[in-house]
C-alpha cells in the first residue's frame, strides 16, 4: 500500500506589525538612552553645594568646627557670659539686660534742654595744713534727662563724701591761683562722675557751679 503523501506545512509569514512595534521601542530605548547619558555627562543629577545661607539655616558648622552661635563648653546648649552665670554683668553688679542707659558720647537728641540741680546742703571744710575752713554751695548742669538728677539725689551721701575729699586738698596758696575755682569745679565734677559711673554705669554731670563760696 503506497504511503500516503504526508502534507507540507507551510510557514506563516511574520506579521509586519510586530516588526514596527520592536522597531520603535529600539528606537524609544536608544534615545533614552541617549539622553540619560547626556544628563549623567553634564552633571545634572549631582547634587548642588548648598549656599551660604542655607548652610547657616541647616546648622552647618564652619571649617573650625564649632559653627556659629556653637554652645558653650558647659554643655547646656546656652552660651554662658564671663562668670558662667548666663547673663553679662554689669560693673557694679548691675545686669547688662537692664533698662538702657545714656551714653554720653551719643545723646538721644541733637538738640539739648539744659538743666540745673542745686544741691541743698552746704559743703564745709578745713584747708590742708590751714586752721581756716571752706564752705560751698554747689549747683550741677547736664544735658541729659531726669536720670541723672535722680542718681544724684540717690547717691547723695556718697557724692558729699567724695566731694569733700577732693576740697580738702586745698591749700591756703591754691586760693590766690586765677583758675583756682574752675580747677576746684573740674576736680569736684569729674569725682562726682567716677562715683556715679561706678553705681550707674553712667554719670552725666558736665559743669559745676558755686552759688555760696566763703573762706574764713
Amino acid at each position: 500500500m503506497a504511503d500516503a503523501a504526508t502534507p507540507e506545512v507551510e510557514e506563516k509569514p511574520k506579521k509586519p506589525l510586530v516588526k514596527i512595534i520592536l522597531a520603535v521601542l529600539a528606537l524609544v530605548l536608544l534615545v533614552a538612552g541617549t539622553m540619560v547619558g547626556t544628563l549623567f555627562i553634564t552633571g545634572f543629577f549631582n547634587k548642588p553645594a548648598p549656599t551660604a545661607e542655607e548652610a547657616m539655616t541647616d546648622g552647618a558648622a564652619p571649617a573650625d568646627g564649632h559653627g556659629a552661635g556653637a554652645p558653650a563648653a558647659d554643655g547646656h546648649g546656652e552660651k554662658k557670659a564671663e562668670g558662667g552665670h548666663g547673663e553679662k554683668k554689669a560693673e557694679g553688679g548691675k545686669d547688662a539686660g537692664g533698662p538702657p542707659k545714656l551714653n554720653k558720647k551719643s545723646p538721644d537728641s541733637p538738640r539739648f534742654e539744659y538743666t540745673y540741680s542745686q544741691l541743698e546742703r552746704e559743703f564745709l571744710v578745713n584747708l590742708a595744713g590751714s586752721r581756716k575752713v571752706m564752705s560751698v554751695q554747689i549747683a550741677l548742669m547736664t544735658r541729659y534727662d531726669e536720670r541723672v538728677v535722680e542718681n544724684v539725689k540717690k547717691h547723695e551721701f556718697a557724692l558729699r563724701s567724695v566731694v569733700m575729699d577732693a576740697m580738702r586738698l586745698t591749700t591756703e596758696a591754691d586760693l590766690s591761683k586765677p583758675d583756682f575755682r574752675k580747677e576746684l569745679g573740674i576736680k569736684i565734677r569729674d569725682a562726682m562722675n567716677t562715683l556715679l559711673e561706678k553705681y550707674e554705669d553712667f554719670g552725666g554731670i558736665e559743669e559745676i557751679y558755686f552759688t555760696s563760696f566763703i573762706v574764713q
